[in-house]
């Protein structure tokens, strides 16, 4: 009777969208013998850098993380944390504290895209998400747009920084109003100027721009370590998960 118990048990598991259990088989290349669980830990603290794909043997996995409840929750802590900190700020009221955010799985999920191609296993195909981009149906985030709401009721400025390239400024301005990022002081897009440079040099460059113009960047979240590394980052970030794709 124990036995059947349990049985029936690990069947009901085996069902759920999401596993907590580490995974067998190999994590890559560059971590033999990484279970999926541990090359996913190894991604978001930025000890596994310049990998390309999500290893073969991680689809399945990542595919449960992301679809599942805890990515969602995941997020939500981060988010959570970021307002707990921006309560915290003794702000000026003058119109300068900024807050920045980026876009791609930050503000906006990529998700109904990623799903058709491997959560990451597949290469990065720069046809085929553009247009995915262009249908402007990419869903808000909805802890990112919950912290977005609460931000501006401090009466903090925001601020969108993104790898997008410049041509997407349109469609990009008008998915994020669809899905309730209704206002913001900048939305900027690369520009050709930085064709080559990594995101962590655009990134510094523009969130430069910004302070010598005169605002103050009190905080700044993204899905990237390269959203929040480099020069003027702001007095504080914060890094959601995102084990599916690795930008520089």
């Amino acid at each position: 009777m124990v036995a059947a118990t349990t049985q029936g048990s690990d069947h009901a598991i085996a069902h759920q969208i999401h596993l907590l259990r580490p995974q067998s088989g190999s994590g890559g290349d560059r971590v033999p013998g990484a279970s999926c669980l541990s090359w996913r830990l190894g991604v978001e603290t930025n000890n596994i850098i310049g990998w390309i794909t999500v290893p073969e043997a991680c689809e399945g996995y990542v595919g449960n993380y992301m679809l599942g409840k805890q990515y969602r929750k995941d997020s939500k802590v981060v988010a959570d944390e970021a307002f707990v900190y921006a309560k915290s700020l003794n702000l000026r009221m003058d119109g300068k504290d900024l807050w920045i955010f980026d876009i791609d799985e930050t503000s906006l999920s990529n998700l109904p895209y990623y799903a058709r191609h491997g959560f990451g296993v597949n290469p990065y195909n720069a046809t085929f998400f553009n247009e995915w981009v262009a249908t402007g149906k990419a869903p808000a985030l909805p802890e990112s747009l919950k912290l977005y709401n609460n931000i501006l009721k401090l009466g903090i400025k925001i601020a969108f920084i993104t790898g997008r390239p410049e041509d997407q400024t349109q469609v990009t301005a008008t998915n994020l109003q669809n899905t309730g990022f209704h206002t913001w002081e900048k939305l900027i897009l690369k520009g050709s100027s930085y064709a080559g440079k990594t995101a962590v040099v655009y990134k510094s460059a523009q969130r430069k721009k910004l302070e010598k113009i005169g605002f103050r960047i009190v905080g700044n979240i993204g899905d990237q370590w390269s959203d929040l590394l480099g020069t003027n980052g702001g007095n504080r970030t914060f890094k959601l998960p995102d084990p599916m794709y690795y930008i520089s």
